[in-house]
């Protein structure tokens, strides 16, 4: 299958170049040509949620690559609140089954901290080293700060990475959205900050005292941009994601739909504005989706009443181009390292030659009845916004078109 590019910009090494380029696939194929152009790094997305083995009504590995793939992506991680939990080699494997007959890019996945995600005893991590190096119980925190120790500690005994979602359950009493003006107005219960960046202190702690490679997940607060940047600073061995919600969005534009609501909240504008100084800073390593769908029936019940979380793969890049690229907040560049570059490095991936080619000029409506997720609850829905992807190559394969 033959390529052609006319007048595009192709990114290598940091830096774009212009003219025309050729690329030649194995098979047969029509040969297809594209003009005025980007052609990057395909995006590597360290959180997502497959649904799959479990809840295929949400999503299935097939239909979240697919929708991986229209959004740019050719590695993603999948999340293991699922059922079974992959807390096992035995169910592990069932994960893997599916991925190897279903997957059109690569599926990472991640076997849970504890057993059954209950926080209560953990997994036999030399058992699943054969099968992953990545471990979370993301959807829930780890409570006990000694059960966390013990995880960390055997993490880097073996050379893998703790993920964790940070979430101190005793400080939420029932809230749902962010403790803020919205909830205040409208008579919401309202999740404080501390929620967050509590546990987060918490681990940074442990990390700096175990040696442990540590992430944390989708990052909401101002308290804890600053508490990683300090840790940085010390040498902790830690890195941080926010998604493309928290960076283009506050409480003060909340509705009262399922669309709005996922875990963490959407925080304050000051949260926001010291979410894109850690982004601009390095101090926010990389960006991911936490694409986590749901059946419309579970987000058709309000702020109060539906399920968390929203959907993200085929949205992210065209709305972190609109508002952050395109209004001069950060670089093209900036953020091909934040979605491609920085997290196949922290999470060890070898280096690629996939690509996605994005059209950058073509301006169009988010309208979830066109994506190819099962999942269709976004905050984005409506928003106008510019850059259509056009091709995405995996593994020299054309994985969507």
């Amino acid at each position: 299958m033959e390529i052609t590019f006319k007048n595009c910009h192709k990114y290598e090494n940091g830096c774009f170049k212009t003219g025309s380029f050729a690329d030649t696939l194995p098979g047969k194929g029509v040969s297809v040509s594209f003009s005025d152009c980007i052609i990057i790094p395909a995006f590597c997305d360290v959180h997502v949620h497959l649904r799959e083995p479990g809840f295929f009504y949400k999503e299935t590995i097939a239909s979240g690559t697919a929708a991986a793939a229209r959004g740019g992506y050719t590695d993603v991680f999948s999340m293991p609140n699922l059922n079974p939990v992959p807390d096992s080699a035995e169910n592990i494997k069932k994960e893997l089954d599916i991925i190897e007959k279903d997957a059109v890019i690569r599926v990472h996945p991640y076997a849970s901290i504890t057993k059954a995600q209950k926080g209560e005893e953990l997994v036999d991590f030399d058992k699943l080293a054969p099968y992953t190096s990545w471990f979370s119980d993301d959807g829930r925190g780890v409570q006990g700060e000694s059960l966390m120790e013990l995880a960390m500690c055997k993490a880097a005994e073996n050379g893998q990475m703790i993920v964790a979602h940070c979430e101190d359950n005793a400080l939420l009493f029932g809230g749902y959205i962010h403790d803020g003006e919205y909830a205040t107005k409208h008579g919401h219960k309202g999740i404080c900050s501390e929620s967050e960046w509590g546990p987060i202190k918490r681990d940074l702690e442990l990390a700096e005292k175990t040696g442990c490679k540590y992430h944390i997940c989708h990052i909401s607060t101002k308290e804890s941009v600053e508490l990683i940047r300090n840790a940085k600073r010390r040498g902790v061995d830690v890195t941080c994601e926010t998604g493309p919600h928290y960076l283009t969005m506050d409480d003060s534009m909340l509705e009262e739909d399922g669309r709005f609501k996922m875990n963490p909240p959407l925080r304050s504008r000051e949260d926001r504005e010291a979410l894109l100084e850690g982004i601009s800073d390095g101090t926010i390593d990389m960006i991911a989706t936490d694409h986590a769908p749901h059946s419309a029936e579970e987000k058709s019940k309000g702020l109060k009443g539906s399920l968390m979380g929203v959907v993200g793969l085929e949205t992210a890049f065209p709305v972190l181009y609109t508002e952050l690229v395109k209004k001069g907040v950060i670089s093209l560049e900036k953020l091909i390292e934040l979605m491609s570059i920085n997290p196949r490095k922290r999470f060890g991936l070898p280096e690629t030659d996939d690509y996605c080619v994005y059209d950058l000029n073509f301006e169009y409506k988010i309208d979830p009845n066109a994506f190819l997720s099962k999942g269709r609850s976004t905050p984005f829905e409506g928003k106008n916004v510019f850059g259509k992807c056009v091709l995405t190559v995996c593994d020299r394969k054309v994985v969507y078109r």
